[in-house]
């Protein structure tokens, strides 16, 4: 773990800028209006690379899922509601925050600098969450190679299967009828005498389908649990390798080179959603799947529960990736003057539909699983990692040519998972060009490459034989309480401390003069309703916490105790953040915290030309001499 440690970042309100270079690397280009920095080649990467950011394996393997649990097509107008009081709110205000100020998740909070570590949190968080994503990435690239057969390999029960493994169901006892008396007896007897279990008394050997076998004994060499490392599962980390190759690869010219990419990565698993759908749909018994999707007659009764309310706001949440850091980023390279409100409307509305409709695609193909099988489609649906890399495979098998039908859904999930990881990694490149503008300038490529290769050494814990439960532990911790406080203290703070009338002031610089009515929604979710929204999931989460389990695996104590210390750890940077600014700051106490409440001197537009008189108090960055670096900055890597 590396720290650095210069003087002036945690200082309030001093005069101090890190846009030092004139310089052009293959970031930027004369064509751009930001020199420095640089700027999309067009709108359609910048749109194409939110939407491949937003659009992720969640909206795949968890949306569906969570729409069958909570009443079928009802539970559309909870997550519909949550979309516009919650998720669209958020991901305007953070996209309008990186624009106006072309700054990255860090540097962004000169906005309000007593809140600095909360940028610090979602930069750390995002560092957790893209060891543990790329993980899932070289899954799915495994399971990619292993369809390059004529049989696919979880097809049947081979070699590698124990006596639990079958295709089918297997009867394990029964009633029967015998001279005229009802009797139990095992379903061997059965069998023998040519008799016939009577209806509803059939028991069932515990037994586990192929898929399920493969995933846990050949891809993952699964472990009994987290005490149990075991050795680094070769195959797995080369795909892990990969994976990262493919990233760096993708990212070695910064925006300019995976704004390209994105065209294909977050376009074409559209097209294999519509393959899958329309092949899905003429299959027998996609039509239970589907009903079992939306519901033949949606449970509108279930809206009375609160558990819906709480699925359906925590799913928009994440599935939007806001308060990750990566909005903030990503936007942070738009000219001034684009129209980020219409582009967050759009993207929102484009992962929404997304959902919806891989939801289709999924449940058709569950369905004709469950016909085949000769059981109901509740016991064929599952969410998360069970759906992707068991269930739906089990179904595709099934089909006929299954090696093309498999090739393309691993090959959708590849995509999927890469463009969402392209952003991350941005996210985390971007902080550090606007740490060390001057570096990134030279060894853009070289510092791109080198993080690529520190993370995926960090990720080899997770392709180890316990490394499925280091990818959920992360998962569980990282991915939930930090990115949800984070977004809370971002609001209050913005809204309430900035303040939010300011803040439609700077963005009405960008987008020009709107009347109060078109501002009048944005002010009573931005005021009110989202932020108690954001602290109802928080304080739902806290008092509904379980200890983190793999299936039937629970956790050891020393595996939560862990959970806990990498969420301290994300979280720390806050408090830690603010008291060296006011200890930093000048005055009696009242003083300093009032100074740390103000933006900084050099907040605002970051080219002159967009100031305007609202922000010509601030120091040309180039007639600044002092490099702003933080102070107390540490990544894992």
């Amino acid at each position: 773990m590396g720290m650095l440690s210069l003087p002036g970042f945690l200082s309030c309100g001093k005069k101090k800028d890190f846009s030092l270079t004139n310089g052009k690397d293959a970031h930027s280009s004369d064509s751009d209006e930001n020199s420095e920095r640089g700027n999309w080649s067009n709108k359609g990467d910048y749109l194409l690379s939110m939407v491949g950011y937003a659009v992720g394996l969640g909206n795949v393997w968890r949306f569906p899922y969570l729409t069958y649990q909570n009443g079928g097509g009802a539970f559309l107008i909870p997550y519909t509601l949550m979309l516009a009081l919650a998720g669209l709110p958020l991901f305007f205000m953070e996209c309008s925050l990186g624009q106006f100020a072309s700054l990255g998740p860090v540097s962004i909070w000169r906005i309000l600098p007593l809140f600095q570590g909360v940028g610090i949190t979602m930069v750390i968080i995002s560092t957790f969450v893209t060891i543990y994503y790329n993980v899932i990435i070289a899954y799915a690239l495994y399971y990619l190679f292993a369809s390059f057969q004529k049989v696919l390999p979880w097809s049947d029960c081979f070699s590698w299967a124990d006596e639990f493994c079958s295709k089918t169901r297997i009867v394990s006892d029964c009633n029967t009828t015998l001279h005229g008396e009802i009797i139990h007896v095992n379903y061997s007897f059965i069998a023998s005498n040519n008799l016939t279990c009577i209806n509803g008394t059939i028991n069932y050997k515990p037994v586990q389908f192929p898929s399920e076998q493969y995933w846990n004994k050949v891809a993952l060499q699964r472990s009994s649990g987290l005490d149990e490392t075991g050795r680094i599962v070769w195959y797995l980390a080369l795909c892990l390798l990969l994976s990262w190759v493919i990233v760096g690869a993708a990212l070695f010219k910064g925006i300019k080179s995976s704004g390209k990419v994105v065209y294909f990565t977050a376009l074409f698993p559209y097209v294999i959603l519509l393959i899958l759908l329309v092949r899905g749909a003429t299959l027998e018994g996609a039509l239970d799947g589907i009903e079992y999707y939306i519901g033949k007659q949606s449970n509108i009764t279930k809206l009375m529960e609160a558990e819906v309310w709480k699925d359906a706001a925590t799913q928009i949440f994440y599935s939007l990736s806001v308060a990750w850091g990566g909005l903030v980023a990503l936007s942070s390279y738009n000219r001034f003057h684009n129209n980020c409100y219409s582009d967050a409307i759009l993207v929102c509305v484009t992962n929404c539909v997304t959902s919806i409709f891989a939801g289709f695609a999924i449940f058709s193909i569950l369905g004709h699983m469950a016909f085949v099988s000769e059981r109901p489609v509740s016991e064929v649906v599952d969410s998360g990692f069970e759906l992707a890399f068991v269930a739906y495979p089990e179904a595709l098998s099934k089909l006929p040519v299954s090696p093309l039908w498999s090739f393309l859904f691993f090959f959708m999930l590849l995509l999927l998972g890469l463009d969402s990881q392209f952003a991350s990694i941005e996210t985390l490149t971007t902080t550090i060009q606007d740490i060390c503008p001057r570096v990134m300038k030279k060894l853009r490529m070289p510092i791109t490459m080198g993080l690529c290769a520190v993370l995926f050494l960090l990720g080899l814990i997770c392709v180890t034989q316990a490394g499925i439960y280091w990818v959920n532990l992360i998962d569980h911790f990282c991915a939930g309480w930090g990115i949800l406080i984070a977004a809370v203290l971002e609001i209050i703070g913005i809204v309430y401390i900035y303040g939010g009338n300011r803040f439609i002031e700077d963005i009405e610089m960008m987008i020009g003069k709107k009347s109060f009515l078109f501002w009048l929604w944005w002010r009573i979710c931005w005021f009110f309703i989202t932020p108690v929204l954001l602290m109802a999931i928080l304080i739902w989460s806290l008092a509904t916490f379980s200890r983190p389990t793999y299936g039937s695996v629970l956790y050891p104590t020393w595996g939560t105790a862990v959970g806990w210390c990498m969420i301290i750890f994300c979280v720390i940077w806050i408090p830690i953040v603010a008291i060296v600014k006011i200890v930093k700051a000048e005055g009696n106490l009242v003083q300093r915290i009032v100074s740390c409440c103000r933006p900084a001197a050099n907040w605002g537009p970051y080219l002159e030309r967009h100031r305007g008189e609202r922000y010509s108090h601030i120091v040309d960055s180039k007639k600044d001499k002092e490099l702003e670096i933080p102070t107390v900055f540490a990544f894992v890597y």
